[in-house]
């Protein structure tokens, strides 16, 4: 399961003119990262402000603990000040949470002063931010969504022509996120939608909760288009199916996933960033409808995705994609092979074992799906000091994150 070097790949020599990347975060997304542009030779710095694993991994140059990235301007500052402090100029930021990507993108004219910024600027990042505004571009261009109502106060919960069960979910994650541990509630009857839409409008504040009609079927209905745009347009990209996540309800994040051929999904995701001019690398996840066979889009991720290493098993490494692409270097237009499978394990094995506990998966089939694994989120035998970490941090992230 474990990645060893890309030795056939030609290394940039860690010498003093040689740019650099700066990772924001360093859990297994940004241990991704971190490995992929390590093993191309790029020095790597890794800033955070939470115990992380990616700090112990081999191809870590620097280590930078901050006190808060989740306020824009103290994250800023924090950047700003380890760029003059580092001697980082012209090293390529890589944010791994959606508040960075918000932060970077609300300061490009600041940060440009010291490093290379692959974040769009907020006139499109805003499409991304608020799924209210998503959901409307994705009207705009026809690209189909669950049913979905915005309401104000308490009344107009009548208004939802709709049976349950529903998704309530706020328009921007952040703050609920944070607050509850969850990107969502379910609803199983009107009497349980008032309550929860109350709840959720205390925490997320008052016209901030959306109600959406619930997709039939669990999270191996999710589907997802990745890609690393260039003016509107697919550099290199990859299609996927989730197996598991976590919760397995409304997943926080991949536990196991496949890469896939989906050329329909492939067509309406190219439509809707073209119309936006989207540019740098982007998750857009659907649900496949049982009821009609669509897939309807859930999410607009303006970022690196938590399982982007399965793609450098599949042919297509979308940090050094990237990299290569902010220093003028030549980039080709790749696609990822199908058949490709990568897991978290220590996600995916409560998770697991709960559907297990629920019969909704049986044994032979969770261990025939650990055989056929390419490769693991923190597991590699080069790299092997992040993924003991893991398993020592395992109580604080349970604290900190939930799992």
């Amino acid at each position: 399961m474990g990645e060893s070097p890309q030795s056939q790949t030609p290394r940039i020599g860690r010498d003093a003119g040689t740019p650099g990347a700066v990772v924001i975060g360093g859990d297994y997304l940004g241990l991704g990262i971190v490995r992929s542009l390590g093993r191309h030779g790029i020095p790597v710095c890794v800033i955070d402000d939470e115990r992380n694993i990616a700090r112990w991994s081999r191809y870590t140059t620097h280590r930078v603990r901050v006190v808060n990235l989740r306020d824009p301007e103290r994250a800023i500052d924090a950047l700003m000040e380890t760029g003059r402090r580092l001697e980082l100029d012209g090293w390529v930021l890589y944010p791994t949470r959606d508040e960075t990507v918000a932060a970077l993108s609300s300061h490009r004219d600041q940060l440009s002063t010291i490093f290379r910024v692959p974040v769009p600027e907020w006139d499109v990042v805003r499409w991304a931010w608020d799924k209210e505004n998503t959901y409307e571009l994705a009207a705009s261009v026809g690209v189909p969504t669950p049913r979905t109502w915005y309401p104000e106060k308490e009344s107009d919960l009548d208004q939802i022509d709709a049976d349950p069960p529903y998704a309530l979910k706020p328009g921007v994650k952040e703050r609920f996120f944070y607050a509850t541990g969850a990107k969502a509630w379910r609803a199983d009857d009107r009497a349980q939608l008032l309550d929860l839409f109350r709840q959720a409008t205390a925490v997320a504040g008052p016209g901030e909760i959306m109600v959406q009609e619930l997709i039939p079927g669990g999270g191996d209905q999710q589907v997802a288009y990745n890609a690393y745009c260039r003016e509107g347009r697919p550099v290199a990209s990859l299609t996927v199916q989730r197996r598991r996540q976590h919760p397995p309800q409304f997943g926080r994040a991949s536990t196991y996933v496949e890469t896939v051929e989906l050329p329909e999904l492939e067509a309406q995701s190219a439509r809707l960033l073209a119309e936006i001019g989207y540019e740098g690398l982007v998750e857009l996840e659907y649900k496949r409808d049982p009821r009609d066979g669509v897939c309807k889009l859930l999410d607009f991720n303006a970022r690196a995705w938590g399982y982007h290493s399965i793609a450098q098993k599949a042919g297509v490494d979308f940090p050094y994609l990237l990299y290569a692409d902010q220093i003028g270097r030549t980039v080709e237009p790749g696609h990822a092979r199908a058949g490709v499978r990568w897991v978290r394990l220590v996600t995916d094995t409560p998770t697991a074992l709960l559907q297990l506990a629920r019969r909704e998966l049986r044994l032979r089939d969770y261990l025939a799906s650990l055989r056929r694994v390419n490769t693991e989120a923190v597991f590699s035998r080069d790299d092997p000091l992040p993924f003991m970490a893991e398993i020592a941090l395992l109580p604080y992230l349970m604290v900190v994150r939930g799992f």
